[in-house]
């Protein structure tokens, strides 16, 4: 059975305060960085084509189709959606479970994924709301491999870094979303510091940290 239409200005507003928050927090600079939320089961809301996350409007979002043969053409009239506008519609297809797409580019799990070195999950809050990560290749802005291999990623985690390039995170809301944008990043940072430290093997506890 089809789910009922969600409501399109709640869930902008909710993306608005997460660009203006992440902006904020060092997780995204200037134009870069996407948002999305789903819409139904056919359509997702996602920011237009170089919008600045800590400055979008309602005006700055565009509507796309979740079908084999979408585009990404604006409709007449309508908002030109950003240039990753693939990277939420894969993501979506591969993960029917998913309300909420968030890429940002968040500098030290990018940098770690970029030089080979794994994000360890060192809380129970890295454990809980990260579960795993996710890494692929680097390919090029807007390219069909880099919309497909994330998406590939996400059917098996719920975040994905895309080495030299950015994070995309899931979830079956945009707060969800966002948390777990913030424990990736957190969880980075405190890989980071554990290598300077000395340490390179230091994890969780193994086991499902989700039941807390």
């Amino acid at each position: 059975m089809s789910e009922q239409p969600r409501d399109p200005e709640r869930l902008v507003q909710e993306l608005i305060e997460v660009g203006r928050d992440a902006v904020s927090r060092g997780l995204v600079l200037a134009s870069a960085g996407n948002l999305s939320a789903r819409l139904s089961d056919d359509a997702f809301v996602v920011t237009g084509s170089g919008t600045w996350l800590d400055r979008l409007t309602p005006d700055d979002f565009a509507v796309l189709g979740l079908a084999d043969d979408e585009t990404g053409a604006p409709a007449p009239g309508g908002v030109k959606p950003s240039s990753e506008w693939k990277l939420h519609h894969r993501a979506y297809r591969a993960r029917p479970d998913a309300n909420c797409v968030l890429h940002l580019h968040p500098r030290t799990a990018v940098v770690l994924a970029s030089l080979g070195r794994p994000i360890r999950l060192l809380t129970l809050d890295h454990a809980y709301y990260l579960g795993s990560i996710g890494v692929t290749p680097f390919y090029h802005n807007g390219t069909d491999e880099l919309a497909d291999t994330a998406a590939e990623q996400l059917r098996e985690h719920d975040c994905v870094v895309m080495r030299h390039h950015g994070c995309s995170v899931v979830a079956d809301s945009v707060g969800m979303a966002y948390r777990r944008a913030l424990n990736l990043e957190d969880a980075a940072q405190a890989t980071a510091l554990a290598l300077q430290l000395g340490d390179a093997e230091t994890a969780f506890p193994a086991g499902d940290a989700r039941h807390a």
